[in-house]
């Protein structure tokens, strides 16, 4: 009989950079711990070299793509920060200077730099939306126009879950002509090469793994059913609860009308590879290409803007532009300026500039929320201590 620790090597394949062993020690633990058929991926780089490629589990490999869900919103406010680095945007211009119908019922004096810190109040529509309405970026907009925000924008924060980045994609597209998703194309994953896909064209979908539903422990279970939020609440609005048909979260990437619409919020597919690559590329520059941002846009965008009490979330919360400030969440040891974003299931991905490291975590079956977490706080926590031996 194999012993433990060979049964759980031999799930995990993939390499690491010589110092950095123990983080291939640290993902096998974090499989190991899960039940019966959990997979998962991890890449990172440092300076825009990749020092970890790891993936281990059934039926993942170190190519393949699932939904990521919000981290998709990093890749679509890259694109902004990219935009306001080239002074195509000016984040204190009102949002109705570049989308005039948006001033209706209040919102007239919203900022992009509120849209960005998720304090315009805009987390839902009255009567919610349908699935298509959900991958369709323009439709989202063109409801929440009209919208009265749910509390007076500016006064406080909430994660604007499913439409921030129909909101910020349509600042971009009346600014520029085009959308937040071909620019992303254009500009960030095609020269860069990176396995991140905001729009996932068919013939990747191959490649593709649906996102596996939760499997609860018991006591899950119950944690879960206890801290159900209602679905006329400010969290079941923002996760579309209210609606005549509400969106069961678990299952938005597993349609193909969101991976064709890819909507900006929630609607991109990726590998480990393609998260840490998009972060590497941002601060580092990758594959003999300069760094997207300058240090002063990274650090603006890094910057908190919101902090506290997330009205959505119903916990502690900080923000910076689009992304989560690292730093102040749950990555104490990262740098101040670290910034990036998660997803449901249970992706991550950040850039540290302070260290160069880029960091992208996947996994194919939802997860216990508070589970991952502590694995992905691990695995990061292992990284940081390799780079910054």
């Amino acid at each position: 009989m194999p012993t433990p620790t060979a049964v759980r090597a031999s799930a995990v394949q993939g390499t690491v950079a010589k110092g950095y062993e123990g983080v291939r020690e640290a993902f096998e633990d974090t499989l190991a711990e899960e039940r019966a058929g959990h997979s998962a991926q991890l890449a990172a780089y440092v300076h825009g070299e990749q020092v970890v490629d790891l993936w281990g589990g059934p039926g993942i490999e170190g190519d393949s793509l699932t939904g990521v869900f919000s981290s998709t919103k990093g890749a679509a406010h890259l694109v902004v920060a990219l935009l306001v680095q080239e002074g195509v945007l000016d984040l204190d211009r009102e949002v109705r200077h570049y989308w005039p119908e948006f001033a209706a019922a209040g919102k007239e004096h919203v900022t992009l730099r509120d849209l960005l810190a998720h304090r315009a109040g805009v987390i839902g529509a009255e009567d919610g939306f349908t699935l298509e309405e959900l991958a369709d970026d323009r439709a989202i907009a063109r409801k929440l126009a009209a919208q009265r925000p749910y509390w007076r924008p500016g006064t406080a924060f909430g994660y604007h879950a499913y439409v921030i980045g129909a909101l910020t994609g349509e600042v971009v597209r009346r600014a520029t002509g085009r959308s937040v998703q071909e620019l992303y194309e254009e500009r960030i994953r095609a020269p860069y090469g990176l396995d991140f896909y905001m729009v996932l064209p068919e013939e990747h979908e191959h490649r593709f793994l649906t996102t596996q539903p939760m499997d609860p422990t018991p006591a899950q279970k119950h944690a879960l059913t206890e801290n159900a939020p209602g679905p006329h609440s400010l969290t079941g609005v923002a996760f579309n609860l209210h609606h005549a048909v509400p969106t069961v979260l678990e299952e938005l990437p597993n349609h193909r009308v969101i991976r064709a619409g890819g909507p900006a919020s929630v609607g991109g597919t990726a590998s480990a590879r393609g998260l840490a690559g998009m972060y590497a590329a941002a601060i580092s520059g990758l594959g003999g290409k300069e760094a997207l941002l300058t240090p002063a846009t990274a650090a603006e965008f890094a910057q908190i803007h919101s902090s506290g009490h997330d009205l959505v979330a119903g916990a502690f919360g900080a923000f910076g532009l689009g992304f989560g400030n690292m730093s102040a969440g749950k990555f104490p040891f990262l740098g101040a300026r670290a910034f990036g974003h998660g997803g449901a299931a249970g992706s991550q991905a950040f850039a540290d500039p302070s260290t160069g490291l880029a960091f992208g975590y996947n996994r194919r079956r939802f997860a216990f929320r508070e589970d991952n977490d502590a694995q992905v706080t691990r695995l990061a926590k292992t990284l940081h201590e390799a780079a910054t031996r």
